[in-house]
């Protein structure tokens, strides 16, 4: 099975991207976890894009905040889907982050989660790696079953409660 490799632009991010890391082990999905700067090592950026694929990954995914270059400079230098996390910053919210992530010129996409969206961002890579590994696609079923689950019984407490 091919891994994810997730990247953060500072360990300021780990603390977001525990929520990939936990949810990748939930599907057993590997992966290895990085911190590279766009901005203060982009030769190591570089590097770790260009050798991705034959490094053993099959996607990428880049957390940052602020002015959140790393999912672009990531995606510029391989073919393999990258997913860019926008982390929360002290200013805008996230905002910037997100609109640096979304934002990316004509060829160079960068699929984009919501703010902090760790979480999401792990399962769409799942989803991806699901593609070619049935036993993923399997274990996603079977997820998204259990949240259905959990919403309908929600869904019966609820109407119980307010039963007339």
């Amino acid at each position: 099975m091919k891994k994810v490799c997730i990247v953060m632009g500072s360990d300021s991010d780990l603390k977001v991207m525990e929520g990939c890391v936990n949810k990748l082990d939930t599907f057993g999905v590997p992966y290895d976890v990085r911190i590279v700067s766009a901005h203060r090592t982009p030769a190591a950026a570089e590097a770790l894009s260009k050798n991705a694929a034959a490094d053993g990954y099959g996607v990428i995914i880049a957390a940052a905040g602020k002015a959140a270059h790393l999912g672009g400079v990531l995606a510029a230098q391989t073919t393999l889907p990258v997913i860019g996390v926008p982390i929360k910053s002290s200013f805008m919210d996230g905002l910037d982050s997100l609109l640096s992530i979304v934002q990316m010129p004509s060829g160079i996409p960068v699929a984009t989660v919501g703010v902090n969206g760790a979480e999401n961002a792990a399962i769409l890579a799942v989803q991806m790696l699901a593609l070619s590994e049935p036993e993923l696609a399997s274990k996603l079923d079977a997820f998204k079953a259990e949240m259905a689950q959990k919403v309908e019984a929600k869904d019966a407490k609820i109407r119980a409660q307010f039963a007339k």
